[in-house]
């Protein structure tokens, strides 16, 4: 691998361009692990968690811009690493109180829907709670 590979991270969601970066290295939490991809890595798509991306910041040693996905998928060819997702937002644009406000709403709809044996809706309930636990979490809050 010569010095000067770079990959590219691009994350994309229906309401356009979300991050993009030139890296050595960007890890992806798949629903099946954890994943590290560098320079000129195996062709590969896995589907993603609602978690992080992590794209190392050139330059640095150990700084990393951060994404919240909303679950989606990472496709990586030719030195480029796109994520597909539903909604993201990079770590200096999540609105904290916002995120705070949804977690306290998705605990609520899951508890009653718990107490109503409403199966549908706890389910629902607890992917907003977990989307709302990842922006928080992220953000560093």
């Amino acid at each position: 691998m010569a010095e000067q590979d770079l990959l590219t991270v691009s994350v994309v969601t229906p309401d356009g361009n979300v991050y993009e970066s030139q890296t050595r290295l960007a890890v992806f939490k798949t629903t099946v692990g954890e994943i590290g991809i560098l320079p000129n890595h195996i062709p590969l798509i896995a589907s993603l968690e609602i978690d992080e991306v992590r794209v190392k910041v050139q330059g640095t040693d150990d700084k990393f811009d951060e994404i919240a996905v909303s679950g989606g998928f990472v496709e990586f060819s030719n030195n480029v690493a796109t994520v597909v997702a539903n909604s993201a937002e990079k770590k200096e644009n999540i609105d904290t109180s916002r995120a705070t406000k949804a977690r306290e709403r998705a605990e609520r709809r899951l508890e009653t829907a718990k107490q109503n044996n409403d199966v549908d809706t706890a389910k629902r309930a607890e992917i907003s709670l977990r989307k709302a636990v990842n922006r928080i979490n992220v953000s560093g809050h």
